[in-house]
């Protein structure tokens, strides 16, 4: 007899998992993949590079509670993430600040002055109503080509003004130098890698762990109390209401014979490829080695879930099977995918340490 069935690996599960353990509770964690770590897994290409398999996770927050929480299972590479985005020919600033506006324009803008810029181009008078809506009141139309457009129709496969204002309302633009893609206080990436942080979170002698199992198969074999879901709410009723649409992401992993592909950790290319964005992992963890392993990300309709689809119509059909949890007893939904909503990892840990609260 289990006190608890999680099911899914990643941080919802493993935070959840460890801090019900210390509180005595008997778990087993099932994963349909063959590894811990969810999606921030990452391991050592042939190269001896350490990878995200599937794609960039920088760690950032503002959580005092979070930060310390993890740090109890890693020491951190305290990394701050740069973006550029290829834009007209060359590489700017992303996010937008007062270097992006002087070298695309060939202006003198300074922190004291570059309102007077945003000011004379943003769209005024008008109701926000879309993602499309959110940028052009910030910068206007002309940036909001360059930036936003491409990328997010190639990110979500439709255009801005088809999605909820959220999607581009947490991108910020500064009216200063700061060219860091995160201002939070706390930012880094655990220093011998994530998927060792998992490892030594779920190193308790009341955690067991099946991988490569599909919590429908073992479900009725298993005995115990209460569960912690993290998968797909619709798959879990079987799509009784229908299918939730996520976007996925192609990646396309190539190492280079030099010591570094390119200046930052991220490069966006919102207007020319098929891909995205390019990631380095050297940036990331700070490794020195000869050679280099960069990631190319393809956006695409089907694959492994990653991303809801911010629309108010999925945000309905969500909340059909939000009731449905509801009336389950002892049944529990967490993560982006049990949620059906975009969460950083640091909210994700600190959603899974509000419910073990509430649990207790």
């Amino acid at each position: 007899m289990f006190d608890y069935l999680i099911v899914g690996c990643g941080f919802s599960g493993a935070v959840s998992a460890r801090l019900l353990a210390e509180k005595g509770k008997k778990i087993l964690i099932v994963d349909k993949r063959n590894h811990i770590g969810g999606n921030a897994y990452d391991y050592y290409d042939d190269n001896g590079i350490l990878v995200h398999k599937y794609g960039p996770h920088i760690f950032h927050t503002n959580s005092k509670r979070v930060w310390e929480f993890l740090s109890r299972f890693t020491k951190w590479y305290l990394y701050q993430h740069k973006v550029l985005s290829y834009v007209d020919g060359r590489l700017v600033p992303m996010p937008i600040n007062v270097d992006t506006v002087n070298q695309l324009y060939g202006t003198n803008y300074s922190n004291d002055t570059i309102s007077e810029f945003f000011d004379k181009v943003r769209e005024k008078d008008i109701e926000i109503n879309n993602a499309r809506d959110m940028v052009v009141t910030k910068v206007g139309s002309q940036l909001y080509k360059m930036f936003f457009e491409g990328y997010t129709k190639k990110q979500w496969g439709i255009m801005p003004e088809e999605l909820e204002k959220e999607v581009t309302a947490r991108i910020p633009i500064r009216t200063n130098r700061d060219d860091r893609y995160f201002t939070n206080v706390y930012q880094g990436l655990p220093l011998d890698g994530y998927t060792k942080m998992f490892e030594n979170m779920l190193n308790h002698e009341n955690i067991h762990i099946m991988l490569n199992t599909d919590y429908k198969f073992i479900k009725s074999e298993i005995q115990y109390k209460s569960l912690i879901y993290t998968g797909c709410a619709d798959e879990f009723f079987d799509y009784k209401f229908g299918r939730l649409p996520y976007r996925s992401i192609n990646f396309e992993f190539e190492t280079l014979n030099q010591d570094y592909y390119q200046k930052v950790g991220t490069v966006n290319y919102p207007n020319d490829y098929d891909f995205t964005r390019i990631t380095e992992f050297k940036h990331l963890t700070g490794q020195k080695c000869y050679n280099t392993t960069i990631v190319r990300e393809y956006s695409c309709s089907d694959g492994e879930p990653y991303y809801p689809v911010p629309q108010s119509k999925n945000q309905k059909l969500y909340l059909e099977y939000k009731k449905q949890v509801e009336n389950l007893e002892n049944a529990y939904f967490l993560g982006r995918l049990g949620q059906y909503r975009y969460m950083n990892m640091d909210v994700v840990v600190d959603e899974a340490i509000k419910l073990v609260d509430k649990l207790k």
